[in-house]
């Protein structure tokens, strides 16, 4: 244990400082030489003068005549050593004359405020540690000085917990009776040795029981942060010529923090525990008064850990499930590790190939995972069998959760994942008569036909008042085929129209609404309006059209390609809202546990519902909540990894789907028991395999390679012609209509055309019946 320290004091007037130290060791004592060197550091400070005794500790004499000493030079502060025989004796004096005395000797319970020990407590630290490594049978070997405090505290506990305890006073015991009490022990179970001495005793006895070749000795060591010379020496902001200005010194060194409380003690310390193994001392854990005994993990070298994994077989756990872990299909006819196949098989592989070591798979008993029992605190599955030692390994689809890495250790993930939402695909409805209009909304498709009827409607109202859309009525110069009777009341019409002359216009309401159709089917009409504001409204109409017609042909398009199924279900929250689509998990896994501790509103609702609901939801196996969700027409909703949700979309009958998101994120990692010499080698083996690009090699082969739904599961589909069938019956219907009309608009008797004589367009408002327009009718067959 290091006891220097650095005394650090101001003040204004004349002071002086002393040191008492043993008179066997000065100079070369540790202590001697920090006080000599702090006072060197402050040779800038002419008030601070030392004074030095070189005294036996031991002698209460000879401590009296010096503290007396210094006394009368009118020294306030004394810095030294003292001894168990004279600790009480400089207690006393410090109290009565009011004297500053700052020790790294060991501690003693004392309510005298004007001592200050530099060296905290071991009581609290030690019994932390009985308690963590459950020691019941030890060994404590002590120094006269240091150890009796402790050793009451040791012995008042055993009384209490039923410990065997053995004392030994280093001080009393020769080399001989050393070696031999630690040969006595070496015949003894579950025996431990406490030793609690000074370093330099502590380096001769471990080097006396390494040449004698005893090893049972557990070697446990404080590293108690007492070393606090500092490069930059503290300076406190104020006088201290009494106590009050000592014990508020708050001093950061280079091993830790320096603090005192009001009787003079250390306090706000943490202690460093160390472990011997081969490769040299090695921090396993820490202690302060706050959090207690803080067990860390160990850091291993490289090569300690590949101590003995040669020649030795490992027991590595896992549990049947696809495409993790499976059986071969003629499995019988294989032994040992050949019997399987899977991801997590050629994982394994790979992993005993880069590390080095042989394995024999072993399925886990129980057919679980792990979980903890919240009452007995005892684990089950694979995760109880690394922690009761019947597996060494467990490479798995094994989720890395805070509650099991208290217990066990876990490499870097493998694969990432999170919780989904697995669900029955919706089935497909065959597409309606009018699935063309589908592209567009029902409410888009309203708005165009009131726009085509308001724009006919303002078009034939502004051609009615545009003067320009009237024109006279040309004669007729081709009725030279017309029968000589038909001739004869043709020129009675024309010498009437010679004396009341008539305009006509061809934006009739029909005409209108002829032309607006024809623009809009992008067909044109062979009429066009000849006034600006037609001209306008026409305008206006042909760019509506335009970007309507070009946004339905690319909707159409899609949907004629790809049939889209609606899902009653895109997330959590529609799951947790509704109360039809009954929704459970695995039970016992991670998933359960997920909305077990979830404080997430969506979740807390979820796990309410599952924790109730009457019949359970919860499954005992994967397979077995996949069948649930196959088997109940849509009304059960499955919460798996997203991994194996993707897995079983790719298998037939392929009537599977993952909806939504991920709701959180996690991994599967390989799981060891708690400090196993494999857990850094394989840990390394996995990023080495992750860098190569294996793994994702291996969720490949696995999910999609070997899948039988091809790519995307199934969720698309050419769409089936049977949805055009409402275009079909609306050209069937067009054409019905046609005949219909030509029927009865116009009759034929021995082939010949009976021509109707048909009213003026200009008075009836009939389509297009203008000389020229009606020729240009009849040329397009109308």
């Amino acid at each position: 244990i290091d006891k220097t320290f650095t005394p650090t004091v101001y003040v204004d007037l004349l002071n002086l400082v002393s040191g008492v130290f043993p008179q066997i060791s000065f100079p070369f004592q540790s202590d001697s030489l920090v006080f000599r060197f702090a006072l060197a550091q402050h040779q800038d400070v002419p008030k601070l003068v030392p004074q030095v005794d070189m005294v036996d500790i031991g002698s209460s004499f000879a401590m009296t005549y010096a503290f007396c000493s210094q006394f009368s030079k009118g020294v306030y502060t004394i810095m030294g050593l003292y001894d168990r025989k004279t600790v009480n004796m400089l207690m006393s004096f410090c109290g009565s004359l009011h004297v500053c005395f700052i020790t790294p000797s060991f501690p003693v319970k004392t309510n005298n405020q004007f001592v200050l020990q530099l060296r905290p407590q071991l009581q609290e630290p030690l019994m932390a540690l009985l308690e963590h490594f459950k020691w019941k049978r030890f060994v404590y070997m002590y120094s006269s000085d240091s150890g009796l405090t402790v050793l009451q505290r040791i012995l008042d506990t055993a009384a209490e917990r039923s410990w065997q305890v053995t004392s030994a006073n280093l001080d009393t015991m020769t080399e001989k009776t050393f070696i031999k009490l630690l040969a006595d022990l070496d015949y003894k179970e579950d025996f431990h040795i406490i030793i609690d001495c000074e370093l330099e005793r502590l380096n001769n006895i471990l080097n006396l029981v390494k040449d004698s070749l005893i090893n049972t000795l557990v070697y446990l060591n404080f590293g108690i942060n007492l070393c606090n010379v500092m490069e930059e020496p503290a300076r406190p902001g104020g006088i201290c010529k009494q106590i009050d200005a000592f014990l508020q010194v708050r001093l950061e060194g280079l091993t830790g923090h320096v603090e005192f409380n009001e009787q003079g003690h250390r306090t706000n310390y943490t202690l460093t525990v160390m472990e011997l193994s081969h490769m040299g001392p090695r921090k396993i854990g820490f202690w302060n008064e706050k959090r207690g005994y803080v067990h860390t993990p160990i850091s291993r070298l490289p090569t300690e850990e590949l101590v003995n994994l040669l020649n030795k077989t490992y027991i590595v756990t896992t549990i049947l499930e696809a495409p993790y872990m499976m059986l071969k299909k003629n499995h019988e006819q294989f032994a040992g590790n050949d019997k399987y196949e899977g991801y997590c098989a050629e994982l394994a592989s790979e992993i005993a190939k880069h590390v080095g070591f042989t394995y024999r798979l072993e399925l886990v008993g129980d057919g679980k995972y792990g979980s903890r029992d919240p009452e007995t605190k005892q684990w089950n599955g694979m995760v109880g069998e690394l922690v009761y030692g019947k597996a060494d390994m467990a490479v798995a689809p094994l989720t890395i959760t805070l509650v099991r890495e208290q217990d066990i250790d876990f490499t870097k993930p493998f694969m990432s994942l999170g919780i989904s939402i697995m669900i029955k695909k919706p089935t497909k409805s065959k597409p309606g008569v009018f699935s063309f209009l589908d592209p567009l909304a029902y409410e888009i498709w309203m708005c165009i036909v009131f726009a085509y009827i308001g724009v006919s409607v303002v078009l034939f109202l502004v051609s009615r008042f545009s003067p320009y859309e009237w024109q006279g009525e040309e004669s007729d110069e081709e009725d030279e085929t017309v029968p000589a009777s038909a001739s004869q009341n043709q020129n009675q019409n024309q010498q009437k129209d010679k004396e009341t002359p008539e305009h006509i216009n061809d934006f009739g309401i029909f005409n209108s609404l002829w032309f607006s159709l024809g623009a809009f089917m992008q067909q044109g009409c062979d009429i066009s309006p000849r006034s600006l504001s037609g001209r306008i409204v026409g305008g206006v109409w042909w760019f509506f059209t335009l970007i309507i017609i070009s946004s339905y042909t690319a909707n159409l398009a899609a949907f004629l390609t790809v049939e889209r199924m609606v899902s009653p279900i895109e997330s959590a929250e529609d799951l947790a809202k509704q109360t039809e689509i009954a929704y459970g998990t695995l039970e016992g896994g991670s998933t359960k546990d997920f909305f077990k501790r979830s404080k997430i509103a969506v979740f807390e609702k979820m796990w309410s519902y599952m924790r109730s609901a009457d019949p359970s939801v919860f499954v005992k196996s994967t397979n077995e909540g996949v069948i649930r969700v196959r088997k109940s027409k849509g009304k059960y909703a499955y919460l798996l990894e997203s991994s194996m949700n993707e897995y079983i979309e790719q298998r037939k009958p392929c009537d599977t789907m993952k909806v939504g998101g991920n709701l959180d994120s996690k991994g599967y990692g390989v799981a060891t028991p708690k400090a196993s010499p494999l857990r850094n080698p394989v840990n390394l083996a996995v990023l080495k395999l992750n860098e190569q690009g294996l793994l994702d090699k291996l969720k490949n082969r696995w999910w999609y390679d070997k899948g039988e739904c091809g790519i995307g599961g199934g969720d698309s589909k050419v769409r089936s012609p049977t949805s055009l069938r409402g275009m079909a019956g609306g050209v069937g219907g067009g054409a019905a209509a046609s005949m219909s009309g030509g029927a009865t608009g116009r009759g034929g008797e021995n082939g010949r055309v009976v021509a109707h004589d048909f009213p003026k367009a200009g008075a009836q408002g009939l389509p297009c019946m203008s000389k020229a327009a009606g020729r240009g009718l009849s040329s397009t067959g109308m």
